[in-house]
């Protein structure tokens, strides 16, 4: 039996067999029945179609009355860290129906803000349907004003949720806090060239960045291993419109002469001149305005 001749329904099933077994060691029909509303006889069926792709994985125990990992275990299916992670801590699955709940004690920090949902959904199909929208937004700087914005793509910078676009009203790619957006509307009509994704030169621009062990750290194989550095070095490549957020939010010290001080700084970024022309780097962690102004930021 070969996975590429397997429905997409029964693969999932499958799938779920891989993960339990995987990541819990041991995995039962009723896992199958409670997760998919199967019966037992078609469980049954699963498991024994999931021993047959891999029959190295899987043996019963007549004492747990489950199925147990062998020593020699390989997943089937591959999984992304970030994919486990998930559905470690918040539940198996990408349905909305019922209780979610972690799959092992998990303890994530504390969101202090969430986007509301009605807002992000006027977003989400404005993005999808290639509109522009028309929304209250408040600034930091101006206060409350009413803007244009076409946007294209939701960002994750570790500490909120943004949608970049490009605002009418300042004639350029920016990125607007979702929190901060209330009474979206969509507008109808044509996007004028100038107003889409590939015109956005910071979206489009990919950066390599070369981060290190900060050197002022005794014991730099440590950070190597945090990071799963090759040779000593993490690279990264990375939107130049985003590349400011993943320096702050990894405590990167931007600084020529890796000069900050402080226990945050695990890491160095030893080639600040790629950064050249990005255009948030005024959030990165750098020594004073100075290195920005050399690194080309505004």
């Amino acid at each position: 039996m070969e996975l590429a001749d397997i429905g997409q329904a029964q693969q999932e099933r499958l799938s779920h067999i891989d993960f339990k077994a995987f990541f819990l060691g041991v995995v039962g029909r009723n896992d199958l029945v409670s997760r998919f509303g199967i019966k037992e006889a078609a469980a049954t069926r699963d498991i024994a179609s999931y021993r047959e792709l891999a029959p190295k994985n899987l043996e019963y125990d007549t004492k747990a009355k489950a199925y147990v990992i062998k020593p020699g275990f390989k997943p089937v299916f591959e999984y992304s860290p970030t994919q486990v992670l998930a559905a470690l801590s918040q539940g198996f699955g990408e349905d909305f129906v019922g209780t979610h709940k972690a799959v092992v004690p998990c303890e994530m920090p504390t969101n202090l803000n969430h986007p509301v949902l009605p807002v992000l959904a006027i977003l989400t199909r404005a993005i999808h349907q290639g509109k522009a929208v028309r929304i209250n937004y408040r600034s930091i700087d101006s206060g409350q004003s009413q803007r244009e914005i076409v946007p294209f793509v939701l960002v994750d910078n570790g500490l909120r949720w943004h949608v970049r676009g490009y605002c009418r009203k300042r004639q350029a790619f920016i990125d607007f806090v979702i929190t901060r957006i209330a009474d979206p509307k969509l507008i109808e009509g044509e996007l004028q060239d100038k107003e889409t994704r590939e015109e956005d030169i910071q979206w489009n621009r990919i950066v390599e960045m070369e981060i290190v062990p900060h050197p002022n750290l005794p014991h730099p194989e440590t950070i190597e291993m945090d990071y799963g550095m090759k040779a000593g070095v993490l690279k990264v490549n990375v939107r130049a419109a985003v590349a400011g957020y993943v320096l702050r939010r990894w405590n990167v010290d931007c600084t020529e002469d890796h000069s900050l001080e402080g226990a945050e700084y695990h890491l160095w970024l030893r080639n600040t001149p790629a950064l050249y022309g990005v255009g948030n780097l005024s959030i990165a962690p750098s020594r004073n305005k100075l290195d920005d102004e050399l690194l080309g930021s505004k």
